[in-house]
């Protein structure tokens, strides 16, 4: 069975840092790729940062480049989102993901997901 689950999430405030972990069971880890996605109430899940399993290329949304940092580690079947500098505009659920597509351009695309996990919610007070 599948499995992906997320924890980490907290309230915090503004400009803090958290890191979430996303630890996946029930595939082969190293051939997919995983993505960061987070989803406020009223607004569409959107792509916050993804990572090959296989490279360790990263992808990030324009709004988290400098402030977020996502890394593997493969051994562990584990994927990280150290989120720093933390805005109230961060605050939602945020989901991983895995996609066994190749193609990089797709990793934050919620449609080209294939496994989801159950979100950990993420509150940044200002």
């Amino acid at each position: 069975e599948v499995q992906l689950v997320e924890s980490g999430g907290g309230l915090v405030q503004t400009g803090r840092s958290l890191r979430l972990s996303c630890a996946a069971s029930g595939f082969t880890f190293d051939e997919y790729a995983i993505g960061w996605f987070r989803q406020t109430p009223g607004k569409e899940r959107e792509g916050v940062s993804s990572i090959s399993s296989t490279d360790g290329s990263t992808y990030y949304a324009d709004s988290v480049k400098g402030r977020f940092t996502i890394s593997s580690d493969n051994a562990k079947n584990t994927v990280y989102l150290q989120m720093n500098s933390l805005k109230p505009e961060d605050t939602g659920v945020y989901y991983c993901a895995a996609t066994y597509s190749t193609i990089p351009q797709t990793w934050l695309n919620v449609h080209a997901m294939n496994y989801w996990g159950k979100g950990t919610l993420v509150t940044v007070s200002s």
